[in-house]
């Protein structure tokens, strides 16, 4: 994969015609005015999509724990700060904007229905610029929805966030039951932060708003809000991260809670069939009243029904496309020169949290083998791999962080030479621009999540290969994986001779068959993109709100996917290269916060 400065004009798989403005939705699209809800939308999220800075603080901001596309899931979202003509004691004030993710893809939702997002206040300047009831109209030069802040104070964050939130539930959903930290005071924290979330929705719901919750950090606010808001008030949630076994989900310290505050949902999604099978599981086992239909997938408890979905997300593909178009030979000589990698050698890339579930060190462990095995790739091969610190307050974050860079370091001794390191690794922010354009040049992309609740970079990734000439090797512990992995390289990533091996397979794979893998791999991105996956979203939610019969999952909303994610395959496609189960696992939370000092 080689760049000139001409660029690429190869064919989209799906036919849109894209918008000059870059944003990838097509101008004579049947979606061009994007999913609508089926009434006035309210979102809570632990991220808000704006977020007010001093001026003066803005360097310092840029340190902060930037959001998870899951997250990231996955990756983390890029954000781009523009002036605001706002000014607060005479100060300046600037802007963060959404650019990526479910963020910059709800933006325009709640614009169009002039709804309101609720969100953790989390800037130095947010509650100057807000009313006195903490609310602040957005966008600031359209004003077309409310944005309300919920102020928090530092131990309000510890406990709520960094402590049930990222010491409980996170490694729980994950499988790490032994990183589990039940601190004294965070579930109380958890819950009354969620009721003041809960509050907020209450002063702003109508018997025909629908309130849709984001992840992981609301498990008990749907049933206060049920119980707060009028009957007829429709309210979803979405867990983006993995839902564990019945086994694993035992070592919860509060999960009969947990369980009921979820059940407060008329509608339950998560990524894949996987996780809602065992949250059915799980409230069939710890909810003996419950009664759980497991063929329509609905849950029957305190006199209300939940109905559970799944629905693989996807990303702005178009945008990642056109971005990885605009790429030029010089910008990515920069960027190579940056790192002092050598252009003509093939690249490896990894883009990650620095988070325990993402197999970094697995990862080390497999291209360490690699290199052990062919020495010939010596000088020949160099890994990237970008690693954003993440959680630092918490020490299993901080231990995982100091193993990686010591491996790191270690294999670069070990194998490299004066001209050469086989692995760069940097923690550096990496802007959006600068990540398209090693998207597209990687000539290898390797997701290696022990566990992932979706995995966005994936996506990403196939998205900006416009070349098709990369390969993706997969984790078969990503939801992604569910839709991608027939045309990816499988690795189980704690086998660390068959990751090795895979590769060995992706270095070595013929011009032919990595065009063949990358086509079908960019067709179903393309198709089932973040537009996409909010319009089913919609649709589900229009079902349950009232709007049309609601339907179990053998229901022509999961049919068309199947049927599209068959018509697809080729069953043959891994034959002799793929390693591993073709089942998958289930990114993060896209609705991380920034740190700061926040006052309750």
């Amino acid at each position: 994969m080689r760049f000139t400065d001409a660029r690429s004009s190869s064919t989209h798989p799906n036919n849109r015609q894209l918008r000059a403005d870059g944003y990838g939705r097509g101008t004579d699209d049947v979606r061009s005015d994007g999913p609508s809800c089926p009434g006035p939308l309210i979102v809570v999220s632990n991220r808000q999509p704006y977020r007010h800075e001093y001026e003066e603080a803005v360097s310092a901001a840029d340190t902060k724990e930037p959001p998870d596309v899951s997250e990231d899931g996955e990756r983390q979202a890029d954000s781009s700060v523009s002036e605001s003509a706002a000014e607060t004691a005479d100060r300046s004030i600037t802007v963060d904007e959404p650019t990526g993710g479910l963020t910059a893809g709800l933006d325009p939702v709640l614009q169009r229905a002039e709804g309101t997002w609720i969100a953790w206040g989390d800037g130095d300047a947010d509650f100057a610029v807000a009313d006195e009831h903490d609310r602040v109209a957005v966008p600031p030069d359209e004003e077309a929805y409310t944005l309300q802040r919920i102020d928090l104070s530092d131990e309000a964050v510890d406990s709520y966030y960094y402590g049930f939130s990222n010491r409980v539930l996170w490694p729980l959903c994950h499988g790490f039951t032994d990183l589990v930290e039940n601190r004294p005071n965070d579930f109380e924290w958890y819950r009354t932060v969620n009721e003041r979330f809960a509050e907020a929705v209450s002063e702003h719901a109508t018997a025909d708003s629908v309130v849709w919750l984001q992840d992981y950090h609301f498990a008990l606010a749907p049933r206060m809000i049920c119980e707060s808001v009028p009957r007829s008030t429709t309210v979803a949630q979405f867990w983006h991260i993995p839902w564990p076994s019945a086994a694993t989900f035992q070592r919860c310290p509060v999960g009969v809670r947990v369980l009921e505050g979820l059940l407060g949902n008329d509608l339950l999604g998560f990524h894949i069939d996987r996780y809602a099978d065992r949250f059915l599981d799980c409230v069939q086992r710890y909810l003996p009243a419950a009664d759980v239909d497991r063929e329509r997938r609905t849950v029957r408890y305190d006199g209300e029904t939940t109905r559970v979905v799944a629905t693989p997300m996807g990303v702005d593909a178009e945008s990642y496309d056109q971005d990885a178009r605009s790429v030029s030979a010089s910008q990515l000589s920069s960027l190579f020169d940056r790192y002092d990698i050598q252009r003509e050698n093939v690249i490896g890339l990894g883009v990650d949290r620095l988070d325990y579930s993402k197999g970094i060190p697995e990862r080390l462990a497999a291209i360490e083998r690699f290199l052990e095995r062919n020495p010939a790739w010596h000088g020949e091969f160099t890994f990237v791999q970008t690693a954003t610190p993440s959680r630092t307050d918490i020490r299993a974050y901080e231990k995982h962080g100091e193993l990686v860079r010591s491996e790191a370091e270690r294999i670069n001794r070990r194998f490299g030479t004066r001209e050469w390191d086989p692995i760069v690794y940097t923690e550096d922010h990496i802007s959006a621009a600068d990540l398209c354009a090693l998207y597209r040049r990687a000539d290898l992309m390797v997701v290696s999540p022990l566990v992932d609740g979706m995995n966005l970079v994936a996506q990403e990734y196939v998205a900006a290969s416009i070349d098709g000439d990369g390969t993706l090797v997969l984790s078969e512990g990503t939801g992604a994986h569910e839709t991608l992995g027939s045309h990816a390289l499988t690795i189980d990533p704690t086998d660390i001779d068959g990751f090795a091996r895979q590769i060995e397979t992706a270095v070595s794979m013929p011009s032919d068959e990595r065009q063949r893998r990358m086509n079908t791999l960019r067709k179903r991105v393309l198709e089932g993109d973040l537009e996409w996956w909010m319009e089913t979203q919609f649709d589900w939610i229009r079902r349950v709100h009232g709007d049309g019969p609601a339907r179990g999952p053998d229901s022509d909303l999961k049919r068309e996917f199947d049927e599209r994610t068959d018509r697809d395959s080729d069953p043959d496609s891994n034959a002799g290269s793929n390693t591993g189960s073709d089942t998958d696992t289930n990114s993060d939370s896209y609705f991380d916060p920034h740190e700061r000092t926040p006052q309750l």
